[in-house]
């Protein structure tokens, strides 16, 4: 049998997913998640997983921060992203995550089935449209490089003192009182952080930013 995890903050979408692999009698489906988060929850219970099927926007943690995190604590566990978004920043950042794979959501079940055997045989599955774009990616790595950088994140001086302090595990009033600021303002300056990384929470900022290089 191959076990299955399916990461999707979307319930249908799930089920649907879940209804394109009841086809085949090799699947087995061993738990679905609702986020980065519930994933690494899930497996710290259950680490017996082939593969996962892992959706890229999601609250708490997205897929791509999970993936990471997956792949450094379970390596052999493979990674298929399965999503809507196709664009050349989150399949250069999934990739670079470690994701083994992926496909857009459109994907049928005996495409979907096929791409999880080659997966776990060594290949590497992608839509050819995601494989198209991945060959541009090789190709023009220098000009992707030069739009990220015209895309980077740029924070404030106070905003990475904040961050620093938040990876350090500092609750709101003890980075407070270390930067001589009220509650209200470290508050409105976490606002901000997670605003510009495109973040929900403090665990995927302090990944986002390390990432990054900003702290």
């Amino acid at each position: 049998m191959i076990k299955v995890a399916i990461v999707d903050d979307n319930t249908f979408l799930q089920k649907a997913i879940q209804d394109k692999l009841r086809f085949f009698d090799l699947i087995e489906i061993k738990f679905k998640a609702l986020n980065g988060e519930d994933l690494l929850l899930k497996l710290e219970k259950n680490p017996h997983v082939d593969l996962i099927l892992m959706d890229i926007e999601m609250p708490k943690m997205n897929g791509i921060v999970a993936t990471e995190l997956v792949k450094n604590k379970y390596p052999h566990i493979k990674i298929i992203m399965l999503t809507v978004f196709d664009t050349d920043e989150n399949i250069f950042k999934s990739i670079k995550a470690g994701a083994d794979g992926y496909l857009l959501k459109e994907v049928n079940p005996e495409e979907l089935f096929t791409a999880i055997n080659e997966t776990l045989k060594g290949g590497a599955a992608m839509t050819p449209s995601i494989a198209m774009k991945t060959l541009k990616l090789l190709r023009e790595p220098l000009i992707f490089d030069i739009e990220m950088q015209a895309e980077a994140v740029i924070l404030t001086p106070r905003e990475v003192e904040v961050l620093e302090q938040l990876s350090k595990g500092l609750k709101y009033n003890a980075i407070a009182e270390n930067l001589f600021l009220s509650s209200g303002t470290v508050r409105k300056h976490v606002e901000n952080i997670y605003t510009k990384l495109q973040v929900h929470n403090k665990l995927e900022a302090v990944q986002k930013a390390k990432t990054n290089k900003l702290i």
